[in-house]
C-alpha cells in the first residue's frame, strides 16, 4: 500500500467511473463507510447538512457504501444510489461499494486506518459510519467512531476550513 495522503489514490464512483482522490485537493474531507440499513443510517441527513452548509467553504462529504457489517448495505450501487438521494437527499459523492476491512479492504482504506488507529490502537473499522477526517493537504487528522453525529464534529471541521 503505497500512499503519502489520500490524493495518491484512486476511486471507483458510484456510477462505476475511476475517480482520482487527488479532483479533491485542497479541500477538507470526511471519508465515510455508510450502510443503508443501519441503525446509523439517519446520519445520512446529518452528512448532508454538513455538505450543504460548508461545501461552499471548501469541505466534502465522501460516502464509500460496505456490505462488511451484518449484511447491511446488500443492494448494487444504483439501489445505493437511489435509497440515498431519495431518502435523504444526499447530493455529496458516494463511491462504489467497497471493503474497509480484510485482505480484499480497498488501499484507500487500508491507508485511513493506518493514520487514525481507532480504539486501544487499533486499526480495524468497527462498524458503518466510521468517519475519517482528512485536512486541505490530505493528511488524515482524526478518526470518529460511527456513534458520532455528523454534527457534534462538525467543530472540527470549521477548524480546518
Amino acid at each position: 500500500m503505497a500512499g503519502e495522503n489520500v490524493y495518491d489514490f484512486t476511486v471507483r464512483d458510484i456510477q462505476g467511473n475511476e475517480k482520482s482522490m487527488a479532483d479533491y485537493k485542497g479541500n477538507v474531507l470526511l471519508i465515510v463507510n455508510t450502510a443503508s440499513k443501519c441503525g446509523f443510517t439517519p446520519q445520512f441527513e446529518g452528512l448532508q447538512g454538513l455538505h450543504q452548509d460548508l461545501g461552499n467553504k471548501g469541505f466534502e462529504v465522501l460516502g464509500f457504501p460496505c456490505n462488511q457489517f451484518m449484511n447491511q448495505d446488500p443492494g448494487n450501487d444504483d439501489a445505493i444510489s437511489q435509497f440515498c438521494s431519495l431518502n435523504y437527499g444526499v447530493d455529496f459523492p458516494m463511491f462504489s461499494k467497497i471493503e474497509v476491512n480484510g485482505p480484499d479492504a480497498h488501499p484507500l482504506y487500508q491507508f485511513l486506518k493506518k493514520q487514525a488507529k481507532g480504539l486501544m490502537g487499533s486499526e480495524k473499522v468497527k462498524w458503518n459510519f466510521t468517519k475519517f477526517l482528512v485536512n486541505r493537504e490530505g493528511n488524515v487528522v482524526k478518526r470518529y467512531p460511527p456513534t458520532a453525529k455528523p454534527e457534534s464534529i462538525r467543530a472540527d471541521i470549521e477548524k480546518l476550513l
